[in-house]
C-alpha cells in the first residue's frame, strides 16, 4: 500500500490511518526524504519500502527496505495464587500481563522486610510463575512481580498468609 508519494512537486499522503501521523521530515528541495510517524502504534510495525524514480532515468531504480518494530511496554500483570496456603502444602504464584512487544520476562520477590529475590527452578521467568513448596509460617508476606521489556514495565502484589 501506497502511504506517501512527491511526483511533480506535489506530496500526497494516502487515506490510511497513518495520514494525520506521517510526512516527510525535511522539504523535498533538499533531496532528503526522511520521513517521521509521529504517535506510534504497534499496528505500524512491518516493513517499509522507499522507492526513487529519477525522470528520464528508467535503468536505475533505487529502493530502501526498513523493518519497523514497534515496542509497546507490558500492560499491569495480574497475580494470582494457585493451590492452599496452609502449612507443608505447596503453592504457585502466577504472574501475567495480556500486552507487551516483546513478550515481557517477569521477577518475583518478596518485600521488606524479608526482603527476598528468587531464581529457577523456583522461578520461571517467561512464564512469570514462582513456585513455593512446604509452606511455613514464616513464608508469609508481600510477593511481588514486575513484568518487563525494553518498553518499560509493571508491577502487581499478592499478599500470601500461610
Amino acid at each position: 500500500v501506497q502511504i506517501l508519494s512527491y511526483l511533480g512537486g506535489v506530496e500526497k499522503v494516502e487515506e490510511t490511518d497513518l495520514k494525520p501521523r506521517m510526512g516527510f521530515l525535511y522539504p523535498i528541495n533538499t533531496r532528503n526524504i526522511s520521513v517521521f510517524i509521529n504517535a506510534t502504534r504497534e499496528q505500524d510495525s512491518g516493513q517499509y519500502t522507499c522507492s526513487v524514480s529519477v525522470v528520464d532515468d528508467t535503468l536505475v531504480k533505487n529502493m530502501g527496505i526498513i523493518n519497523l518494530t514497534v515496542l509497546v511496554p507490558p500492560a499491569a500483570p495480574t497475580c494470582r495464587l494457585h493451590g492452599s496456603a496452609v502449612v507443608g502444602a505447596n503453592v504457585t504464584l502466577s504472574c501475567s500481563s495480556e500486552k507487551g512487544k516483546p513478550s515481557p520476562m517477569y521477577q518475583w520477590q518478596r518485600e521488606p522486610p524479608t526482603l527476598q529475590v528468587f531464581f529457577p527452578p523456583a522461578q520461571d521467568r517467561a512464564r512469570g510463575t514462582l513456585k513455593l513448596t512446604n509452606l511455613s509460617l514464616e513464608m508469609s508476606g508481600v510477593y511481588v512481580c514486575r513484568a518487563e521489556n525494553q518498553a518499560g514495565s509493571k508491577n502487581c502484589s499478592i499478599v500470601l498468609e500461610v
